[in-house]
């Protein structure tokens, strides 16, 4: 089966419309670094690196130092599926971040987004 498009695609390509998405609800593009930062384990330094090499999604999420053991803690409906009942574990992870990405532009509490 060939893989996703999506998971070749680059980290940097995205991630402009995650500061745009962000941005036009009043957030920060820090916001949507803390998000990736809580969910992957990347600091800024990493995160940064990440971008600058253009590295795509499956080795973004392969190497991510530590998924945040809360992530069973992000449930919801995102691009028409529920990403607590998705089987692919990288499209998962994936739709972890885009929905983290929906909430934080959506006006939700950063506590809530970071499921503390």
């Amino acid at each position: 089966m060939d893989k996703h498009r999506i998971f070749t695609t680059s980290v940097a390509s995205v991630y402009p419309h995650y500061i745009t998405k962000a941005e036009k609800k009043g957030r920060t593009k820090e916001d949507v670094d803390t998000i990736i930062q809580w969910l992957t384990g990347y600091d800024q330094k990493a995160l940064q690196h990440i971008i600058d090499n253009r590295t795509d999604f499956e080795t973004f999420f392969g190497e991510a130092p530590q998924l945040n053991p809360n992530v069973s803690k992000i449930t919801g409906v995102i691009c028409g599926y529920r990403v607590e009942e998705m089987e692919d574990g990288l499209m998962k992870k994936i739709r972890y971040l885009d929905k983290l990405v929906d909430e934080l532009a959506k006006g939700k509490a950063m506590e809530k987004i970071l499921r503390k």
